[in-house]
């Protein structure tokens, strides 16, 4: 039976994305297309949507924040936040010249604190790490105006299904369904929508140095010792290699929502 890893270290997942700056981007060919994805979404459900400020939640490098700076035309401020401080600087770089002013906000956005309301908040690739999902998605919720809208992708059950297949380890991640009820508590779903999406590699090696080279490595400090490290190759060549190489699966959630009205928020803890 899998063991599950229920809560992220927050820590190492912040060491981890912070050593892949450099090679972040060029790595996450999943992660921009999740980010399309989810921009594609949005407009489709909200098309006359003018929002004039908004928070993006784990920024990373910029990749959805080019896009949301780009794609926005009536947004004059963005707010972008993520547990690694040093990708100030990358925001920084990217967003010399554009019509928003863009604040950077470092923390862990369950317990960082929010200057303010917002019309729209973004999120992709990362609220699959946070610990408290329902919690999270109520203190959005306060933190939205009125008829505000929360766009966001993370990733789904099946996310990473061959590793955790084989070391019987990986994130609790939550279903479709499980994300759509958590988030009705507080918001109408407009949107709820999954996808699977598979990448190829000549070897498991690659495939773990891609892990790296994203970040996404996060779930062990462990090191690889050379007789676990050929034993892991060894069970992954066996069970999914094909006439590409070997596959890793990226199931990727998507929910377009609008603050709900008629629905009370409990007090900030």
């Amino acid at each position: 039976m899998s063991t599950f890893v229920m809560n992220a270290d927050k820590g190492l997942i912040s060491r981890r994305f912070a050593q892949a700056l450099a090679t972040y981007e060029e790595q996450a060919q999943v992660q921009a297309l999740v980010a399309d994805a989810l921009l594609a979404y949005l407009s489709e459900a909200l098309p006359a949507a003018k929002p004039q400020t908004a928070l993006e939640i784990g920024c990373c490098t910029g990749m959805l924040t080019e896009k949301i700076a780009a794609g926005l035309p009536s947004l004059a401020h963005l707010t972008v936040c993520d547990l690694v401080a040093a990708f100030q600087g990358c925001i920084a770089s990217k967003s010399r010249g554009w019509r928003q002013q863009v604040t950077f906000l470092a923390g862990d956005i369950e317990k960082v604190v929010l200057p303010q309301r917002y019309d729209l908040i973004l999120s992709s690739s990362t609220l699959h790490w946070v610990h408290d999902f329902p919690a999270l998605s109520c203190k959005l919720a306060r933190h939205l105006n009125e008829q505000g809208t929360l766009a966001i992708a993370l990733y789904g059950p099946d996310n990473f299904m061959e590793i955790r297949e084989i070391t019987g380890s990986g994130l609790r991640y939550h279903s479709l369904d499980e994300l759509e009820h958590i988030l009705s508590r507080h918001f109408q779903v407009h949107i709820a929508r999954e996808s699977r999406e598979q990448l190829w590699f000549a070897d498991p090696l690659a495939m773990l140095h891609h892990l790296r080279d994203t970040g996404v490595n996060a779930l062990s400090s462990r090191m690889w010792t050379r007789g676990r490290l050929a034993a892991f190759a060894a069970a992954y060549r066996e069970r999914f290699s094909g006439d590409r190489g070997v596959c890793l699966t990226y199931h990727p959630l998507f929910f377009i929502a609008t603050k709900a009205e008629d629905r009370p928020l409990p007090p900030p803890a």
